[in-house]
């Protein structure tokens, strides 16, 4: 329905052409879809009689040669968050912006780039996130080109508290540079507070291309807007947390269990919250007030002191309680407190790396300054701490089953040491302290990287022990509500089945209505010999390989230090044996399941 005329009416699309548009659109992730729109819009915008989508595409290719690409790979949404807020910033610039998650580029796309900022966190010891595997090997490998015209700027982020930080915003400046590219600016390696070290950075790494790179084309400014609406969408974040209520902490682990795990409800009446399966909660807490009280003694500072945080001012004893990490260590704290107590066997320590960080595993905040006292200003402790982060948690809930309310699985965090019981900052707010009624801070964190299959008649296999089965009960409720018939098989494993089978009695009723088509259970303690579900894997090896022929999506979800790498070696060795696939031939296999989204994780 083209038309010369610029004035005339705006005329509806027919029901034939909105359904090819809808057919043609589905599937595509968010980040996709925002591309899409703004390259229709950029096709509009170029349209001019017979040679107007010749023309829109050339002025697109020209607008791409003078872009800047900023690119994200996200364990847990910071890295994604903090691209897509940069984007907005170039593109109020009136720069021309390409913003793209890295499982969605092409490697070899990387010799065709002028600017590219970097923004990939950091998980596991030191491994690449799921969406930034595929890029980070490439530039690694021996096909990585030469990048003699490229100028790139790289954010890590990381959390300072393990041993390898920032270890692949490190591994891609390094890669980066050898390739022959230049960096536009020094990288930045990023704590878990990382906003006021970021803003600082991209206003210098802004001004710097602002000189380099020509203003935008309007089909290309029209991208970023869309980008930057879409951000936006909930109103809730991690800076603006629903202040929703505790409805139910129950402990689902036997009396006699080495575990303490409880199921967490939170209603989220009033706040209009939309959440999918496969997200994760942010959960904001407040620190002990017993924990707050030994910090202040042992400092020999006082509670009402007055110290200042981000240009405002609080108490200190309000500080400790709201504001600032308490239960975490990390080496940055003990660099500070060395220099502002003077103490030499800190000094020492801070000199062996290795035996700080087997320190730093053993000792909460309270435990080092008691261990270490010392009477310091109430606001060099404050500089020495830094800002208490948002836990993330599955969530084990589908909105089609349980509406305005969402469900956590939680291990509680306690222990005894030095003394004194220690607990998880959040897991203790939420397991002991926090009493039903009482207020919480929630937010929602997409993750577009565990989702089910949108065809319901997909086979499913999802592999969680301990508290990673929380999405799959998720998972469960949304294909019950959907009423779909694709075939379902649960991987879990616990230390004791009388004691530790999680949601046992939601598990046998969908085994009994048929939705649970099959379930391999891994009881590491009911036996002489530990086992674990990377065991039931390999038992089940070939039917699991059959699934996988069939088209099956796989999930995991645990911890990510052992359990997903014992999982993945399980999986790898099935393919090769039942797939009669060498061991490079099996690799290949599963690089192809993730590049096609059938193998997702959520680890931590």
């Amino acid at each position: 329905m083209s038309t010369n005329n610029s004035t005339n009416a705006f005329v509806p699309l027919q029901e034939q052409q909105l359904s090819k548009i809808t057919q043609a659109v589905s599937g595509l992730s968010r980040d996709q879809l925002v591309w899409t729109s703004g390259f229709l819009a950029g096709m509009a915008q170029g349209q001019a009689g017979d040679t107007g989508t010749i023309a829109s595409v050339e002025s697109q290719n020209s607008a791409a040669s003078a872009s800047i690409t900023v690119m994200y790979g996200s364990q847990t949404g910071n890295a994604k968050h903090a691209a897509s807020d940069y984007a907005e910033i170039l593109n109020a610039k009136g720069l021309t912006v390409n913003l793209v998650n890295m499982a969605d580029y092409k490697p070899r796309k990387i010799k065709d780039e002028s600017y590219l900022v970097t923004f990939v966190s950091t998980h596991g010891e030191g491994d690449a996130p799921d969406d930034a595997i595929e890029f980070h090997e490439f530039l690694g490998g021996k096909k990585a080109p030469k990048l003699a015209n490229l100028k790139y700027a790289v954010v890590g982020l990381g959390d300072s508290s393990y041993e390898f930080f920032c270890q692949t915003g490190k591994d891609f400046d390094e890669r980066l540079s050898k390739l022959g590219a230049s960096p536009l600016i020094e990288r930045l390696d990023c704590d878990v507070d990382y906003e006021a070290s970021i803003a600082s950075w991209t206003e210098s790494l802004t001004k710097k291309l602002e000189e380099l790179v020509s203003a935008s084309s309007g089909a290309t400014q029209v991208v970023s807007q869309s980008i930057a609406s879409a951000s936006q969408a909930s109103v809730f974040t991690k800076q603006n947390p629903f202040s929703a209520n505790l409805s139910e902490s129950i402990k689902i682990t036997g009396r006699d269990s080495i575990k303490d795990i409880r199921h967490i409800e939170i209603s989220l009446e009033g706040s209009d919250i939309q959440y999918q399966v496969g997200d994760a909660l942010g959960v904001w807490f407040v620190n002990d007030q017993a924990l707050v009280e030994r910090v202040i003694a042992a400092t020999g500072t006082n509670g009402d002191d007055q110290i200042v945080i981000g240009g405002d001012s609080f108490s200190l004893a309000d500080a400790l309680s709201e504001k600032l990490e308490l239960t975490l260590s990390y080496p940055g704290f003990v660099q500070a407190y060395q220099l502002a107590s003077e103490n030499s066997a800190l000094a020492d320590l801070l000199a062996d790396k290795t035996a700080l960080r087997a320190f730093l595993e053993e000792h909460q905040i309270v435990d080092i300054v008691e261990k270490y006292p010392s009477k310091i200003g109430a606001q060099t402790l404050v500089d020495a701490l830094r800002a208490i982060s948002p836990r993330l948690y599955s969530i084990a809930s589908a909105q089609s089953e349980v509406e305005d309310e969402v469900h956590l699985t939680v291990a509680h965090v306690a222990y005894e040491a030095f003394g004194y019981e220690h607990q998880g900052g959040a897991s203790g707010f939420l397991s002991t302290r926090l009493e039903e009624g009482a207020e919480v801070r929630v937010f929602v964190e997409s993750n577009d990287n565990f989702r089910l299959p949108s065809d319901d008649n997909t086979p499913v296999i999802m592999i969680g022990p301990g508290t990673g089965i929380a999405p799959f009960r998720a998972f469960m409720q949304e294909r019950d509500a959907r009423e779909a018939t694709g075939k379902n098989w649960l991987f879990f494993g616990n230390p004791s089945f009388t004691q530790d089978f999680l949601y046992q009695t939601e598990w046998q009723g969908y085994k009994k209505s048929g939705l649970l088509t099959k379930i391999s259970l891994a009881f590491s303690r009911d036996q002489a010999e530990k086992i674990y579900v990377q065991h039931r894997i390999k038992e089940n090896g070939k039917e699991l390989f059959a699934w996988l022929e069939e088209g099956a999506h796989v999930y995991i979800c645990g911890d990510a230090l052992r359990m997903a790498k014992d999982v993945e070696t399980a999986l790898l060795d099935l393919i090769q044996e039942h797939g009669q696939r060498s061991e490079k031939e099996a690799k290949e296999y599963l690089v192809g399941l993730r590049k096609a989204k059938r193998y997702q994780k959520d680890v931590y």
